[in-house]
C-alpha cells in the first residue's frame, strides 16, 4: 500500500514556477531520499504535502486522503505526517518534555498522562529521556534536532518528512543526528528525506530521487544512482558533492 501518491504536481511562489509536474509514490515502510541543487524545489515539495505551500495543480494523496480536495480537513492530514525542519522550531520557554506533550494535547486531544507517556517513548527512541526537563537553549544543536525528531515521532505518523535535518549542524553533531535517524529508519516508518549526506542515503534509502529545476531528473536504488547515474545532470551534481567531501578531508 502507498502512503503517499503525488501526480503531476505543480507549485510556485507568486508567478514563478518551482515544481513542474512532479509524480512519485512512497510505499508503506519505504525510505526515499531527495537530492538536488539549491532551488530545485525539494523543500517546496515537502511543504506542499501538508499544504504549508499551496500547490497550483496536481494530486497529493496521503494515507488514502486527497490532500487537495476542497473539503479536506488539513489538520487531520497533518496529524498523520511528522515534519522535521532544518531549524528545530522548538519553543525556547518550554522544557523538552513540554515541547512534545503540548502538540499531543492540543492536536491529538490526549490527556496529560497519555501525552507524557507518548512523549517519553519518543524521547527514548532518540536517546534523550535524561534531558526531558531541560530547556532547548541548554542543549546542543544536535540534541535540539533529536528532540524535534522525537516530537515528530510522538504523533505516530504514517509518513515522516525531513528537510535537510543536519544542514545546520557541525560534523560531530551531524553524525549524532544521522545515527538517530538510522535507528528511526529501522522502525519501519515511511520517510521522505531531503539530504545530501551520501553515506546516510546509501545506508538508509530504498530509492534516491534527483531533482533539478522542479522536476525529477533521475531515480534509482542508492548504489546505482550514486555510483552509476545515467543522466549527465545527475553525474555533474554528484561530482560537486564528492569534490566537497574530499576537500573537507
Amino acid at each position: 500500500m502507498d502512503v503517499l501518491v503525488i501526480r503531476e504536481l505543480t507549485a510556485g511562489y507568486h508567478s514563478t514556477p518551482v515544481l513542474r509536474g512532479i509524480s512519485l509514490r512512497i510505499a508503506k515502510g519505504e525510505k526515499v531520499v531527495l537530492m538536488g541543487p539549491s532551488g530545485s524545489g525539494k523543500s517546496t515539495l515537502l511543504k506542499c504535502i501538508v499544504r504549508l505551500v499551496e500547490p497550483w495543480s496536481g494530486t497529493i494523496i496521503v494515507d488514502g486522503t486527497n490532500v487537495l480536495e476542497d473539503n479536506v480537513d488539513i489538520r487531520k492530514v497533518r496529524q498523520k505526517v511528522g515534519f522535521v525542519f532544518q531549524s528545530y522550531n522548538l519553543f525556547p520557554h518550554m522544557t523538552v518534555l513540554r515541547n512534545i506533550t503540548l502538540p499531543l494535547e492540543v492536536v491529538k486531544k490526549m490527556n496529560k498522562k497519555e501525552a507524557i507517556d507518548r512523549a517519553l517513548q519518543a524521547l527514548k527512541v532518540v536517546d534523550m529521556v535524561e534531558f526531558k526537563d531541560k530547556y532547548p537553549l541548554e542543549l546542543s544543536g544536535g540534541q535540539q534536532q533529536r528532540v524535534a525528531i522525537a516530537r515528530a515521532l510522538a504523533i505516530d505518523p504514517v509518513l515522516l518528512l525531513l528537510d535537510e535535518p543536519t544542514s545546520a549542524l557541525d560534523p560531530e553533531l551531524r553524525e549524532e543526528v544521522l545515527e538517530t535517524l538510522r535507528n528511526v529508519a529501522k522502525r519501519g516508518i515511511s520517510m521522505l528525506i531531503v539530504t545530501h549526506e551520501l553515506d546516510f542515503a546509501e545506508d538508509v534509502a530504498d530509492r534516491i530521487l534527483f531533482m533539478d529545476h522542479g522536476m525529477i531528473v533521475e531515480e534509482g536504488v542508492p548504489y546505482e544512482l550514486l555510483y552509476s547515474p545515467k543522466k549527465e545532470r545527475t553525474r555533474s551534481f554528484l561530482r560537486t558533492i564528492f569534490r566537497r567531501l574530499y576537500t573537507k578531508h
